[in-house]
């Protein structure tokens, strides 16, 4: 494909995807969405990537859908997402609501850590939010935006936001449609770690490799696919896949090489 709106780079095993819009503050466009979904689809297939990052080109992550479209969206009197109908969808097909639009990320294989660089608003809010790690500069806005543009709350937001900061937090956020910091986000929850802008990346990259060299991708991949499901299931499934997970998975190499490095006390060499 074509890249105009995104760049896309793999660099040690940490494929890096940067919208790449600053002349409009990386604002979101169809055309935008669907490079991301495909640059996503690619990382996850490459066995050559283990991490994924997201961020901004500039000093801006993403202000939300671009304002040409918005108003285009008010002059036609519908909404258009702007996107092919053969869009690529990132992911396992295992559960099917996790082929919705950024849901599929809950399906893919790979951790995907924003490095959210700047502002961030709207569907800007709600790709960090779908990541599954995010770091953040200090003393960036966010908001849900929806509010004031009377839409409603995007993409999942009211279902996903109360489960990573709590229904009372969430609720409040997403009613006032309000500017909080990425400071406040740090303090709720929302955000992992707080890094100045000139070390921004270098951290998530440091972040992202000792999760490549320390962890193996079985059970990366694991530990993600678990958490997600377990958000639709109930306790007894989950005990029950775990156990038959581990069952499984003892009998990989990996888990061979998991204890031979242990036990030699060297890094382990992971199955790519």
């Amino acid at each position: 494909m074509d890249l105009k709106t995104t760049l896309y780079s793999v660099e040690d095993q940490i494929a890096t995807i940067t919208l790449n819009r600053p002349h409009r503050s990386n604002a979101w466009t169809g055309r935008m969405h669907t490079e991301y979904r495909y640059l996503l689809d690619q990382a996850d297939r490459d066995p050559g990537v283990g991490v994924i990052i997201l961020t901004g080109a500039g000093e801006l992550f993403c202000v939300g859908g671009d304002s040409q479209a918005l108003d285009g969206h008010s002059k036609k009197g519908s909404y258009d997402a702007g996107t092919p109908v053969d869009i690529v969808t990132p992911g396992s097909d295992e559960f099917a609501a996790f082929a919705e639009d950024f849901a599929y990320q809950f399906a893919m294989s790979k951790p995907v850590i924003a490095a959210i660089n700047g502002a961030a608003a709207g569907v800007g809010l709600v790709m960090a939010c779908y990541a599954d790690i995010r770091f953040a500069v200090p003393g960036a806005k966010l908001t849900t935006a929806h509010g004031p543009l009377n839409m409603p709350a995007e993409y999942g937001l009211s279902w996903l936001l109360p489960r990573l900061i709590g229904g009372a937090r969430a609720l409040e956020l997403l009613i006032s449609s309000r500017k909080f910091l990425t400071d406040e986000a740090y303090q709720i929850g929302l955000i992992h770690r707080l890094v100045e802008p000139d070390a921004l990346l270098h951290e998530t990259r440091a972040y992202a490799r000792d999760l490549i060299t320390r962890v193996s991708p079985e059970a990366l991949r694991q530990s993600k696919r678990q958490t997600y499901l377990d958000f639709h299931r109930d306790i007894g499934m989950s005990v029950r896949e775990a156990n038959d997970l581990l069952s499984s998975m003892v009998k990989q190499a990996d888990y061979k090489e998991a204890i031979a490095a242990f036990l030699e006390k060297r890094p382990a060499n992971w199955t790519r």
